[in-house]
């Protein structure tokens, strides 16, 4: 008989029995009422960098879209299958969000992949190249640095990428227009995986910065 792998279920049970309990009340008001977010996050899908848990949120407190880099690609109504444009719509247009987040990390496989495509099985054709084509200008602008070392391009992709997402986000009128009419903000923000920092976009200069949480 198949089932869910048993580390899988193991979970599960850990949820119903002490999680689930203490917030049943919640998630019974969720599946009444619907959800109504106030923020989406669109973050990588690294294992290892879990908006829920980074930002100790509550079922129902974020829209959370993950993808390989948390990339957003530009406005492109052409037809063809865009998940992330897609939820992006979803969340502007049908939950009406107040705020989006374009979340990266540390060492982020995505990022590496790019910086380095001769080292690694990308190719043109295949998926995982063709949307990390999305930043190749910004990656083979740093990869060419012979100043900065490995961990430093690395770093930096991953912080340029974020600020390459906020400005492909801006190319949806949804969200261009509510931005302008001040509804809608748009954040990045940059999780490091070692050490549990969070380092926040200054929305003015670029520059990424720790908030003060004390």
């Amino acid at each position: 008989m198949a089932h869910l792998p048993d580390h899988l279920l193991a979970g599960y049970r850990n949820f119903m029995s002490a999680r689930y309990p203490v917030e049943r009340d919640h998630y019974r008001s969720l599946a009444r009422e619907g959800q109504a977010p106030q923020t989406m996050v669109i973050a990588c899908c690294d294992s290892r960098a879990a908006p829920e848990m980074i930002f100790n949120s509550a079922p129902g407190e974020l829209f959370v879209v993950r993808n390989v880099a948390n990339l957003v690609p530009p406005y492109a109504p052409d037809g063809e299958f865009h998940s992330t444009s897609a939820a992006l719509e979803f969340a502007v247009q049908s939950l009406k969000v107040k705020n989006i987040v374009v979340m990266g990390h540390g060492r982020c496989g995505g990022i590496k992949a790019a910086l380095s495509p001769d080292s690694t099985p990308l190719s043109p054709g295949d998926f995982i190249g063709k949307w990390m084509s999305l930043v190749a200008p910004a990656a083979e602008s740093v990869s060419g640095n012979a100043m900065m070392t490995s961990t430093e391009r690395q770093t930096a992709l991953e912080r340029i990428s974020i600020r390459y997402s906020l400005a492909n986000l801006r190319t949806f009128p949804c969200v261009q227009i509510l931005e302008q009419k001040g509804k809608l903000a748009l954040y990045g923000a940059w999780f490091d995986i070692s050490t549990g920092e969070l380092w926040a976009m200054n929305s003015a200069t670029g520059d990424f910065e720790r908030p003060e949480i004390d």
